[in-house]
């Protein structure tokens, strides 16, 4: 065989490997994407359902499994009321503290996962942050809290979907519902009873910043424990509320009494 030949001869099988490759990859991708769609009609909630009702979340349901086997911890505690039932000082204490563009985005923040990138990239740590509001519901109602990035990504598929199923009210209102605000709290409602003994409908406007401030890591740093932690984060959140102009204005002082005639 001439080198000419052997090198028409060579071409040929790389491309016959290369044409072999690409026929695997297609068949890789498409079970990859099947796969992927098929849990994703799996896991599909009835729509039409979350509007009608707050229904118990994963979170809520992995609680009471835990409780089961470990009595120590606190009895759960889950009122769901209407949206209308939680003083709008609440709404906006929430989303100053927690997503600030609610109303803005389309269930993704893309500023705020650009800038958490930018911060991994900067100090080489994956960080969970940059989630919605939306995202957060998803997670509850939907996911579940398994940390990987496969659920991220299904968080942000199912946030796509819930903005484009359900109203920025309803998911609100899913997520002020089912919300953990301390070991076994559930909810604003639950969580206003737990610590301040009344409905959320009475909150005062520093309780709300003082509820919005335990959403991180609410069964160690809340109203109860009021740790340094998080009492840094209710300045923090004091900040957001009076950055978008939310902060209500401070009772004036009673005027004082008359002298009496001398």
């Amino acid at each position: 065989m001439s080198f000419k030949q052997g090198w028409v001869t060579a071409k040929l099988a790389l491309r016959r490997r290369r044409r072999r490759w690409r026929r695997l990859l297609i068949v890789v991708v498409g079970l990859v994407a099947g796969l992927e769609a098929a849990y994703l009609l799996k896991r599909r909630p009835d729509w039409a359902a979350l509007q009608r009702q707050v229904p118990r979340s994963l979170v809520i349901q992995a609680y009471e499994a835990d409780r089961r086997l470990d009595k120590s911890l606190a009895r759960p505690r889950w009122y769901p009321v209407p949206l209308a039932s939680i003083p709008e000082r609440v709404h906006k204490a929430v989303i100053a503290a927690e997503d600030a563009r609610f109303y803005q985005h389309a269930g993704v923040d893309w500023i705020a996962l650009k800038d958490a990138l930018i911060e991994a990239a900067r100090t080489r740590r994956l960080r969970v942050g940059a989630s919605t509001i939306t995202q957060q519901t998803v997670k509850n109602l939907i996911t579940g809290t398994e940390r990987s990035l496969l659920r991220k990504w299904h968080d942000l598929v199912f946030a796509f979907w819930m903005e484009r199923r359900l109203t920025k009210a309803r998911i609100l209102t899913l997520y002020l519902n089912v919300a953990e605000l301390g070991e076994g709290i559930f909810g604003v409602e639950a969580a206003a009873k737990a610590y301040w003994n009344k409905s959320a409908g009475e909150l005062t406007a520093e309780e709300a910043i003082e509820l919005a401030a335990t959403l991180p890591s609410p069964r160690r740093h809340n109203p109860a424990t009021r740790t340094e932690r998080f009492l840094a984060r209710v300045e923090k959140v004091r900040g957001f509320v009076a950055e978008f102009g939310w902060a209500e204005a401070a009772p004036a002082a009673p005027a004082p009494a008359p002298e009496p005639p001398g």
